[in-house]
């Protein structure tokens, strides 16, 4: 969008000549050409490291405003909004499972590239790339532009990226949101600055040589780039256990303590690691231990727990906001449809957490000041009882086939089933997979959450809120599905409290086949059920029930949107009056199946739908 001197662009190309190659989280590309028609002249160079030609300064020093100007407006990101988030220069910032490197450059000085058609330097097999981006510009929306990957066999494909704007773009889809925006007048905090990780589809087994960003995409409004990746799913492993952020609440405040929360095991296998997340924080959070064991019964391990390290064997971490942490693999075998206790010290003082609310578990608390109680065998150091699961968001075995993943609302979550007995139609399909041998044995992955919906967000995706209704299905996919442990398969159940809360059946259906083209994108097999009625609760209207019938009727005759359909409305409806469920399946509420309905749900799936390449 902005002119910038040929001086400047030809300095900095000479100097990129010099460089040595590239790591692959560094993109390669000449300076941005000048709008109009030295824009359109500027042709592609061989692919360069970025690092030193970045040709933006997106970051001030709040005492020298004026050394950076993101947006041709003289406003930038503060320095120390970034340093206070934990996103300091040249941290490695895990994001869907995508390792992301921050520039490792000062304040005021050049540290993002505006796309303008440079040739980026990446290498690796995944897929998935991923981009650190944001938008700026005069319109307030997104930014987007069509580029081209190259991979070493000489094939390319092409690719959309589409980069929000930095200060009106989505909070629910933000990889960090900051506080202050920094001007040569002073700070504002009139909006957050937000920045974005976006991925787009690469073509399976091919490996990535170089990338082509998109052309600008005009005179109102540049597309930046400060980091990027190419992205593998974690091959080689399989998802044991896992689970959705909700929301971000608050706690406590917890001060020195130790979490010891009870997980159950679906899948599995040896050398386990554990996922913990950030998600939606405003600053990073400390783990100064953790550890895993087999649950005898209560806070009680069976044995003595595992020490969990991070980062080759380091004891804690720090998880900068919005970022995740992913221990290394440790020496333990996880047993298959077993309990788990992964526990965590905290050392610092939290007041607030990423959360899973509805656990429908009971997990344990280490009293105030306690210290690190990791490698506690006993029951006796942890006094207190939670039913939410904070942080922890996946627990990962070496082997395997692979996983599904069950995106869902609070049917899948498993509200109105048994506390701790583990009943949720997803821990039926599990224990299905897990005692058979004709089919892979696949981990089942659940991310449902209570109130979900797939068209609008419950939770805004930034703040302390007491809700915990999750972003949109649609919002969330990339963290809860597509970067999930080598997913093969997911199954989408959602849709009622879409339908129920005034969405038309129109919007429904759009935001289902949005997520399946995303997902098949991705490589995956994608299965859709159908929504199970819920007619005697309270606001279950005719009106809910004739878009509900519209929406199930889409999914039974869906053209080849999704590759199979599971009849979930069939399954768990009474036949004498369709519109309701079957008394027997009732949790009592006339809305979520109680135990017998959800074992209905998970005994109804014919696995071999579930597998790709099975028809």
């Amino acid at each position: 969008m902005r002119v910038r001197p040929w001086g400047t662009a030809l300095a900095l190309l000479l100097t990129a000549t010099a460089l040595p190659a590239a790591t692959t989280t560094a993109l390669a590309a000449p300076a941005a050409a000048a709008s109009g028609a030295a824009s359109a002249a500027q042709t592609p160079h061989r692919p360069l490291p970025l690092a030193r030609l970045f040709d933006n300064k997106a970051i001030s020093d709040n005492a020298r405003p004026g050394a950076a100007d993101f947006d041709g407006a003289g406003h930038s990101l503060s320095a120390q909004d970034l340093a206070a988030a934990g996103w300091s220069p040249g941290r490695t910032l895990t994001i869907d499972e995508a390792r992301l490197a921050w520039p490792r450059t000062a304040a005021g000085t050049p540290d993002n590239v505006v796309a303008n058609g440079q040739a980026a330097v990446l290498d690796g097999r995944g897929d998935a790339l991923t981009f650190l981006v944001a938008k700026t510009g005069t319109d307030g929306g997104p930014a987007a532009g069509t580029g081209t990957v190259h991979y070493r066999d000489g094939s390319r494909s092409a690719f959309e990226l589409t980069a929000p704007d930095w200060r009106s773009g989505p909070l629910s889809t933000k990889a960090v949101a900051l506080p202050h925006i920094n001007a040569p007048g002073g700070q504002s905090t009139e909006a957050a600055a937000r920045l974005y990780a976006v991925s787009v589809p690469l073509r399976a087994g091919r490996e990535v040589a170089s990338v082509e960003l998109p052309r600008d995409p005009g005179p109102a409004a540049d597309l930046h780039v400060f980091a990027a990746t190419v992205k593998a799913n974690s091959p080689g492993r399989t998802g044991s256990w896992s689970a959705s952020t909700a929301g971000y609440r608050a706690v406590g405040p917890w001060t020195d303590r130790t979490l010891r929360l009870v997980v159950h095991a679906g899948a599995g296998g040896p050398r386990a690691r554990i996922r913990l997340a950030n998600t939606f924080a405003a600053g990073p959070v400390d783990i100064g231990a953790a550890s895993v064991a087999v649950q005898d019964a209560g806070a009680a391990a069976d044995s003595a727990p595992v020490p969990v390290t991070f980062g080759r064997g380091h004891t804690g971490t720090r998880i900068p906001a919005g970022a995740e942490a992913v221990s290394d693999p440790v020496a333990f075998d996880v047993p298959a449809d077993t309990s788990l206790l992964v526990s965590l010290h905290l050392p610092g003082t939290v007041t607030a957490a990423p959360v899973h609310q509805e656990a429908t578990q009971v997990s344990y608390l280490s009293a105030q000041g306690g210290g690190d109680r990791t490698g506690d065998a006993g029951d006796a150091g942890f006094p207190e009882t939670m039913t939410i699961w904070p942080f922890l968001t996946g627990v990962d075995v070496e082997g395997g086939p692979g996983s599904v993943v069950a995106l869902g609302d609070s049917i899948t979550d498993g509200v109105k089933s048994t506390s701790g007995a583990n009943r949720r139609w997803p821990d039926v399909l599990a224990r299905r997979f897990q005692a058979q041998s004709a089919l892979p044995r696949y981990g089942v992955l659940n991310h449902g959450i209570s109130a979900n919906r797939i068209v609008t967000d419950r939770y805004q995706g930034d703040g302390v809120s007491t809700d915990t209704g999750g972003v949109s299905a649609q919002h969330r996919l990339e963290r809860d599905v597509l970067a999930q442990p080598a997913v093969r398969t997911v199954v989408v159940f959602e849709g009622i409290n879409d339908v129920r809360w005034g969405t038309s059946a129109d919007e429904v259906i759009a935001g289902l086949r949005a997520i399946a083209r995303r997902a098949h994108e991705r490589g995956l097999r994608v299965v859709a059920a159908t929504i199970a009625p819920c007619e005697g609760y309270k606001d279950c209207t005719a009106d809910v029930e004739a878009r509900r019938q519209a929406v199930n009727a889409f999914l039974r005759a869906h053209g080849g949107v999704f590759d199979a359909t599971l009849d979930f409305d069939a399954v768990v409806r009474d036949p004498q009056r369709p519109q309701r469920m079957l008394p027997a399946y009732d949790s009592g509420d006339h809305l979520h199946p109680g135990d017998a309905g959800l074992k209905a749900l998970g005994e109804s799936v014919d696995l071999r739908a579930l597998v790709p390449g099975r028809g």
